[in-house]
């Protein structure tokens, strides 16, 4: 039996991690998680959660598995970055952040053309680390048959998920239009914030709006596939949930989209939103047809297997050891020594390994 880490340090991690999880279950072998603290427990019952390092330590995990940015260096096994989304431009600096290479990962599991190529250019300038192409875990459960199918609601719902980006959130310019339109369109409305939007007062005043018209509903938690499952159209900004949303075949309007294209229907003013939602609910053939090529750009991996293929990259790593003449990774002493006192682990306990 093999056992497996998945590292958690935001609660969008565990619907990447999950369809991971299954596959690794259903090869006969173990997965665990570590969740960081502060961040909040979402686990299920059934799922096995680890508490500590030493725990951590005498698990022996082959390979440990992270959505973020960053994996602590002292955890037994090979190191597997998953990315939290894709390669979108939501700002200028996004997309150089996405292929930012810290020094912290020995195998990246890429999702397709958007990404593969860059990171294919950064294996061969660097050389401490491999490039899969394997597609997205989370994708398993966009693609399944059960997940992708047009909802059937007694009238439109419309989602509303804005990013946390401070100079793209559209959440501060959008409140008095959605409260407009909640009280004047004949739809359901569903607001979600990521967790890193923290600006109380915008959150009190989308709750408030829920508080007071039965046809918006507040939403707190981490889970958003059951909400992308339901809507028929997401109205956003620059997040990429957007993606994600139209992975299950359903158009986006967005409010001062940082890249717009043919695939969205962009507005620039409040007032221009409910024409847009309206002409996004008739589903435009053109649009649709745009919204297909722009996804299989980013995600041509639709048959439920790319978490199978992470596990894969992880089999061929460990057989050939990442295929030879990998130099080792830097020694990033200031990163490593910022997440020891974070994570509580002696400062030099591994340090220059």
């Amino acid at each position: 039996m093999k056992n497996y880490l998945l590292f958690v340090t935001l609660p969008y991690a565990y619907s990447i991690m999950r369809p991971l999880q299954d596959e690794i279950r259903r090869r006969g072998d173990r997965a665990a998680w570590f969740i960081e603290e502060g961040c909040p427990d979402g686990l299920l019952p059934g799922e096995e959660r680890l508490h500590t390092i030493r725990e951590v330590q005498e698990f022996r995990p082959i390979a440990v598995f992270a959505p973020g940015n960053y994996i602590p260096d002292f955890f037994p096994g090979i190191k597997v970055a998953l990315f939290h989304g894709y390669a979108i431009q939501k700002r200028i600096e996004a997309i150089d952040d996405h292929f930012t290479v810290r020094g912290w990962f020995d195998i990246y599991c890429t999702q397709g053309p958007s990404s593969t190529p860059y990171f294919k250019k950064l294996e061969a300038e660097h050389r401490f680390f491999r490039v899969y192409e394997t597609g997205w875990p989370k994708a398993d459960t966009y693609f399944s048959p059960e997940t992708n199918r047009l909802p059937h609601n007694d009238r439109p719902v419309i989602l509303y998920p804005p990013t946390f980006t401070r100079n793209v959130c559209s959440a501060p310019h959008l409140m008095e239009e959605i409260e407009r339109l909640a009280r004047t369109k004949p739809w359901r409305w569903i607001i979600t914030f990521h967790p890193k939007l923290d600006d109380p007062q915008i959150i009190a005043g989308y709750k408030r709006i829920a508080a007071e018209n039965e046809n918006v509903t507040f939403f707190e938690g981490p889970d958003k596939m059951p909400l992308l499952q339901q809507a028929d159209v997401m109205l956003c900004d620059s997040s990429s949930i957007i993606l994600e949303f139209m992975f299950l075949d359903k158009p986006v309007v967005t409010f001062r989209n940082s890249h717009p294209g043919p695939h969205l229907l962009d507005v620039t003013r409040p007032e221009e939103v409910g024409p847009a939602l309206e002409k996004a609910l008739t589903r435009p053939e053109e649009l649709m047809r745009e919204i297909r090529a722009y996804t299989m750009h980013h995600e041509p991996h639709r048959d439920c297997r790319c978490s199978a293929r992470v596990l894969d990259a992880v089999d061929d790593f460990l057989a050939h050891r990442g295929g030879g003449n990998l130099r080792r990774k830097p020694l990033n002493l200031v990163r490593k020594i910022k997440l020891r006192r974070q994570m509580h682990y002696p400062l030099l306990k591994g340090l220059f390994r």
